[in-house]
């Protein structure tokens, strides 16, 4: 797994891309810590970090797109697969790679707050926290972004995936507040979401009747739920929706002024999931 991770963190660096998005974070970065801080002299470094995170919208897939898709394109997916490493080392090796970019970045932000300390009294402690929840969030959308690049051969059909699927993360607390919370909105929303399961499903495995199957179980319960108790399905789907609003986890972190440690073990465990499907795209693809 080394092997993989300093061939994939060289690869960053040998072109231009790890240094743009160096560039680009700690840019804006930059700029919002020099207007909210040093401009209006505020003490919280922590209020920054959620501007800052609408950058990992753009950044994120241009991180992520290469990591699988390009190694489809190029055919040299064939060779992992002749590697005397499991798919999910190899995997979590190209992962840790993107992570370690971004992390170079965050360790430069965490400069940020010591500067300000020169300046006036800044709680170390509390913007370290939010720096921490911020790395993760990172890491959370390159799981997804990675995913994303798994189901495609082409990097810029890889980009706008994983684009569109922060974006919706971004906005879900907003989607959420539109939904209606009757219990058929509820039913035909968790309908919807059963498919884009499924659909999910079908694109790690690749197997048609375990997704099928998946989808006729979940649907007959839903329906089982809707005739039988209509009002275990108001309000419900708004409530799932926003608990799927990453970007929102940080907002929450940041303005409780709390070492969440819900917020941490969320990030965490929307990384694992999203590298575990990623694993599957590529075990699938071994055997098909």
């Amino acid at each position: 797994m080394g092997a993989i991770y300093q061939k994939e963190l060289k690869s960053y660096f040998n072109g231009m891309m790890g240094y743009v998005v160096l560039a680009f974070i700690l840019l804006v970065g930059g700029f919002f810590c020099v207007i909210n801080n040093f401009m209006y002299g505020s003490p919280y470094f922590e209020s920054c970090l959620y501007s800052v995170s609408f950058v990992l919208l753009f950044v994120v897939p241009i991180l992520t797109m290469r990591s699988v898709a390009e190694e489809k394109h190029s055919r040299t997916d064939q060779l992992l697969y002749a590697l005397p490493l499991s798919m999910g080392k190899i995997i979590l090796g190209k992962y840790l790679a993107m992570l370690s970019v971004f992390g170079i970045a965050c360790a430069v932000l965490g400069v940020f707050p010591l500067f300000m300390s020169l300046y006036g009294e800044v709680n170390l402690l509390t913007a370290y926290a939010a720096l921490l929840c911020f790395f993760l969030l990172g890491a959370a959308l390159i799981a997804v972004g990675m995913f994303m690049s798994s189901l495609t051969e082409s990097q810029i059909i890889a980009a706008v995936l994983s684009f569109g699927a922060l974006l919706l993360c971004y906005l879900m607390s907003t989607i959420a507040v539109l939904i209606p919370g009757t219990a058929l909105a509820g039913y035909i929303g968790f309908s919807v979401a059963t498919l884009a399961l499924c659909a999910l499903i079908y694109f790690s495995t690749r197997n048609y009747w375990v997704a099928f199957g998946v989808a006729v179980a979940l649907e007959l319960v839903l329906l089982t739920v809707y005739l039988a108790a209509p009002s275990a399905l108001e309000g419900v789907l708004g409530s799932a929706l926003g608990s799927l609003a990453l970007f929102d986890k940080l907002s929450t972190f940041i303005d409780s002024g709390l070492f969440d440690l819900t917020a941490i073990v969320y990030y965490l465990s929307v990384s694992a999931v999203f590298l575990f499907f990623t694993v599957q795209t590529m075990e699938k693809k071994r055997w098909s």
